[in-house]
């Protein structure tokens, strides 16, 4: 059993927002089994914005720390996951425009101008992505990569994390209606094939392997619970 899970144990499996109740109550170990929860959607929402890894990771850390110091303002309106990703999403973009920033100044770019942010394919692997490394799951990835940020990111969060359209327009600061019209542009950039294989496979999209989590889990405990 993990520590923060000793708490949990006879008692269920309670919700994302009755853990959070008790984080702000004072049994503030529990948000080590927030953090694991939620991970995964976490990373995708970020990735889908950020291409380094760990530029997604740094950002993944902030997020966490800024919802555990601002979890009073926590109201339970939405689900916690999705308040959690909305400030994860919000950490990226402000990095991304601080990086757009910097490129313009640079004079590599021109503001204003959209720009795709393409994976850049690793000469060696390493082994957590390795255990992703099927050939579908590679071309799924490397299609979503293509996207433009804004287009990608709503294909991440509604079709690989499952928000509702709500959700997402409430994660992005949007309406519902661009909502709409950003996924159908994506799903249209994107080729007939991977169109006609979203299905079961986008789970395995960006996976979020155990050694990352835990590498993340104990980064953000040691900033928010020092010893």
């Amino acid at each position: 059993m993990r520590a923060g899970e000793t708490g949990l144990a006879g008692m269920g499996s309670p919700s994302d927002e009755e853990l959070a109740h008790r984080v702000r109550g004072g049994d503030t170990a529990l948000f080590e089994v927030l953090m694991r929860r939620n991970n995964t959607r976490v990373y995708r929402a970020v990735r889908a914005v950020l291409s380094d890894e760990d530029e997604v990771e740094d950002v993944m850390q902030q997020a966490y720390v800024l919802a555990f110091t601002h979890l009073h303002q926590f109201q339970g309106s939405a689900r916690f996951s999705t308040w959690l990703i909305r400030i994860a999403v919000n950490e990226a973009l402000l990095r991304l425009r601080k990086q757009r920033r910097l490129v313009a100044l640079d004079g590599g770019a021109d503001e204003g101008v959209e720009r795709d942010m393409k994976r850049v394919e690793r000469d060696t692997p390493d082994p957590e992505r390795r255990a992703a490394d099927r050939e579908l799951v590679r071309f799924l990835e490397a299609a979503i990569d293509a996207l433009p940020a804004l287009y990608r990111t709503v294909l991440v969060l509604r079709e690989v994390d499952g928000l509702s359209t709500t959700e997402t327009a409430e994660v992005l600061s949007v309406s519902e209606d661009v909502v709409k019209t950003r996924l159908h542009r994506a799903r249209a950039l994107v080729r007939e094939e991977l169109d006609a294989r979203l299905g079961g496979q986008l789970e395995e999209v960006f996976s979020f392997q155990a050694p990352r989590c835990d590498r993340v889990v104990a980064a953000v405990l040691a900033r928010i619970m020092p010893s």
